[in-house]
């Protein structure tokens, strides 16, 4: 169910070098690098800052969880502080990082998300782990039920809304092109329930991109976004007029995940051969390119990207 993954060797090397989790959150990429090295009081500062900001808590702790080796400092934090819900929630977010990586048991991970919600119960970023843990292992209800528990300590958390965007779009994969596949349905309805400044607007060129990506794995769409059609139609096109104005009138530069955001409305635009917005969006860009939905069908995301730029850039 998980998205493809980078191409092997040299471009794995070249795309990690190049896309940044940590995007254009200077204070994290900060404390990210003090864990590193084992000083995880910085990570408890950076935390403590965040307090109940869902979607900050959310993106920090995920990204500080890929670090490969925080596990082992995150334990010393925890022997230190055994009550505090940030190093348990982080611990559990680095066990699922661990399992997705081969090197975990993945009731360890589950065991230590669930202790870390038993601390913090309003918290939904222990939850947001176990949705990513389901959504490469789990069965399908599962990764609904735990979508569900995020829903309910934070309807509008961004990160576990493209999660679930990701997992519907690959249903009936094999079945061709439907503009009334329920990925559709469901985007519309979280953009329409949220507040009017959400990001969630932009939950609806997800989903286009997503329902791509499964249907040219499912070999039902050529492998070449910009000239598969696919952006080409009527209902696209509205979905990308209608997520281009709201990023004009409310753009939420604020948000922790704004430029995985401006990087899927991006790729749409130069997709739908709409260049000077394209060109907008990558100045807005800048170094901050995500490897999703660049690399969509298995393309190498750094070549895909930098074309796409220096193509919207030089068409205006």
């Amino acid at each position: 169910m998980s998205p493809p993954p980078p191409p092997l060797g040299r471009g794995r090397k070249r795309a990690a070098q190049v896309f940044d989790a940590a995007l254009d959150d200077s204070e994290l990429v900060g404390a990210r690098a003090a864990l590193a090295q084992g000083r995880w009081q910085a990570v408890r500062s950076l935390l403590g800052r965040t307090g109940d900001d869902w979607d900050r808590r959310g993106h920090r702790v995920t990204v500080l969880a890929q670090e490969p080796h925080a596990a082992p400092w995150v334990r010393d934090w925890l022997l230190a502080e055994p009550e505090s819900a940030d190093a348990s929630a982080l611990l559990g977010l680095c066990l699922v990082q661990r399992v997705l990586r081969g090197k975990e048991r993945p009731e360890r991970a589950r065991e230590a998300c669930r202790a870390a919600s038993a601390l913090a119960p309003a918290d939904p970023t222990p939850w947001l782990g176990l949705l990513l843990l389901e959504r490469s292992l789990g069965a399908e209800e599962d990764v609904v039920r735990l979508f569900d528990e995020v829903r309910l300590r934070h309807p509008d958390h961004h990160h576990a809304h493209h999660v679930m965007v990701a997992a519907l779009a690959e249903r009936h994969a094999t079945a061709g092109p439907d503009p009334l596949h329920e990925v559709y349905d469901f985007a519309d309805w979280a953009a329409e329930q949220a507040p009017a400044d959400s990001p969630l607007a932009i939950l609806p060129v997800v989903a286009h991109a997503e329902r791509y990506r499964a249907l040219a794995a499912g070999g039902q769409a050529p492998p070449d976004p910009g000239s598969s059609g696919h952006w080409a139609g009527r209902r696209a096109r509205q979905v990308m007029r209608t997520a281009f104005d709201w990023w004009l009138k409310w753009g939420q530069e604020g948000h922790p995940r704004h430029m995985v955001d401006l990087n899927y409305l991006a790729h749409a635009k130069y997709c739908e051969g709409r260049g000077a917005e394209a060109a907008a969006l990558f100045r807005r860009i800048g170094d901050h390119a995500t490897p999703v939905p660049w690399s969509f069908p298995e393309r190498d995301p750094v070549v895909a990207f930098r074309t796409a730029r220096a193509g919207a850039l030089g068409a205006v």
